[in-house]
């Protein structure tokens, strides 16, 4: 059986991203046949800045631009370079030419600097598909959906409406096929039946109806936030779905920090990608990396693949 082509898009150069590809390929080629988005100069400029061999089957696919690397520092050049990096692989993925993507972390205010609009994989992955992607992060012991995103907490609030909640249920069950989810509230407690504030009629209207929908008694909640990723209710459920970012990563990356992945659900592409930033402080250093997230990262988008 061939082994699944992924594109790895090569994240911000000036970051950790190409050392963990560099030093994770020999486990990885094992898995898949990677193909790394970064120019043949490149690669070999960050090498050389590591010290470290480039493997012989290392497969590389341009991407134009040239810069500096400057271990550790925002630049706009290092930013626009992720930027292409990750687009080189999405189109390598839409043209059917690989079976997955992975990709290595970004950073926003690289990003910013650079005049890109977007402040993560996941818009970009919206906007060029047109597809209401969903961010999924986490490992097999548990998994969080983000119903928003990147957006400031105090305009989350208007965000929690029946009709949009209702969507994202529904299509996040779509993708996961989780039997048993369970849905956060927003405010403390839950709200205590509206003291402390409306938003949980909202969501529990959307659980209601996407019950119905689906004949089945799929979702949970409002749950409690502080208590639901108690020892006791994980027992209870591996997929939740959190009103924002913190609520549902603050947690996460407490208990499985080092193991979690990103996943890119309701897109006609696989996307993968590590649950870690640049770490800019130790870029370039030969500090011992953690590299689970990135081949936990590999062996999903393969399991995807294979029950695409």
């Amino acid at each position: 059986m061939m082994k699944p082509k992924i594109a790895v898009s090569i994240g911000d150069l000036n970051g950790i991203g190409i050392e963990i590809a560099l030093r994770s390929h020999e486990k990885i080629s094992k898995l898949c046949k990677p193909i790394y988005c970064i120019s043949e100069k490149m690669l070999k400029s960050a090498a050389k800045e590591l010290k470290l061999d480039i493997p012989n089957d290392f497969t590389t696919i341009k991407v134009k631009g040239e810069h500096e690397i400057r271990p550790g520092v925002v630049t706009r050049k290092a930013g626009k370079y992720s930027f292409d990096s990750f687009m080189q692989a999405i189109k390598l993925a839409d043209e059917k030419k690989v079976d997955a993507v992975c990709t290595l972390p970004i950073n926003k205010e690289s990003w910013n600097k650079a005049n890109i609009k977007y402040k993560g994989h996941t818009e970009v992955l919206r906007d060029y598909f047109g597809k209401n992607a969903i961010m999924m992060l986490g490992c097999k012991k548990m998994f969080v959906g983000l119903f928003t995103e990147h957006i400031p907490l105090r305009k989350v609030a208007k965000k929690v409406e029946e009709k949009d909640l209702l969507k994202f249920l529904l299509d996040f069950h779509k993708n996961t096929k989780a039997k048993n989810i369970g849905v956060l509230g927003l405010n403390p407690h839950a709200s205590d039946n509206g003291v402390l504030g409306e938003e949980e009629v909202q969501i529990f209207k959307a659980i209601k109806t996407a019950n119905k929908e689906l004949k089945e008694n799929i979702f949970k909640g409002p749950l409690v936030p502080d208590t639901a990723f108690s020892p006791m209710s994980r027992k209870n459920y591996t997929y939740y779905v959190a009103m924002y970012h913190d609520q549902g990563l603050a947690p996460l990356k407490a208990l499985y920090f080092d193991e979690s992945i990103n996943v890119s659900l309701n897109l006609p592409i696989i996307r993968t990608s590590v649950d870690h930033g640049t770490a800019f402080n130790i870029a370039y250093k030969n500090q011992k990396l953690n590299t689970k997230s990135y081949i936990n990262a590999i062996k999903e988008a393969i399991n995807l693949i294979k029950n695409k």
